[in-house]
């Protein structure tokens, strides 16, 4: 209290101080109280940095720019491109990556199935209905926190208790991104479809 009243308190590091607390103890138990305390002025913050970063994406959407992905199937293409600067996700995203192989012909395939998803059958057979191998499978919210450095982007987090947080993942699967460049996914999703026979990853 005597250093926030101080003229000793440099001016840059007052404009950031954001509460002062007081703790009951020492030490450890002190240090953890502190956290407890400050757990709400830190979740508006939090709010306030997820409100920034989903009106810029919004910003793109309504300008129609062409620099933003929406849903697993675009992000995942936009990664691949290394067009994406900004992966936003769900913290709560409930997506399962699946490597299958079909043990008939040795192929594989990656899908990437939502909760309601995993639980239909048909979603692991091939075309002739014969079950397909599980090669692996994890959470894609893990996936992305493993690999998304690979693609030179950063990844933010968000949850669903702001007013924009929750327009994202209702409108939005909870999976976007802003991207460096214009990305026409109209034209990949032709080239693909050309070249459905050779294709492995699905995305439902």
């Amino acid at each position: 209290n005597d250093l926030a009243a101080s003229d000793l308190f440099d001016p840059r590091l007052k404009e950031i101080l954001l509460q002062i607390i007081d703790v009951s103890y020492g030490g450890d138990n002190g240090f953890n109280q502190a956290i407890e305390l400050a757990a709400e002025g830190l979740q508006n913050v939090k709010f306030v940095q997820e409100k920034k970063l989903l009106t810029k994406f919004m910003e793109q959407l309504a300008r129609d720019t062409g620099k933003y992905c929406i849903g697993v199937k675009e992000t995942l293409q936009a990664l691949e491109l290394g067009a994406v600067e900004t992966d936003i996700v769900y913290e709560s995203l409930d997506h399962v990556r699946y490597r299958l192989k079909n043990p008939r012909d040795a192929t594989e395939k990656t899908i990437y199935l939502n909760k309601e998803q995993t639980s239909i059958a048909s979603n692991f057979k091939d075309t002739d209905g014969g079950d397909l191998e599980v090669l692996s499978q994890e959470p894609l919210i893990e996936w992305f926190a493993d690999h998304y450095k690979e693609f030179g982007c950063t990844l933010e987090f968000i949850t669903n208790k702001s007013q924009e947080g929750s327009q994202f993942v209702k409108g939005f699967g909870g999976v976007g991104g802003i991207l460096r460049y214009k990305v026409d996914f109209d034209i990949i999703e032709a080239a693909e479809e050309a070249d459905a026979d050779d294709e492995d990853d699905f995305y439902l």
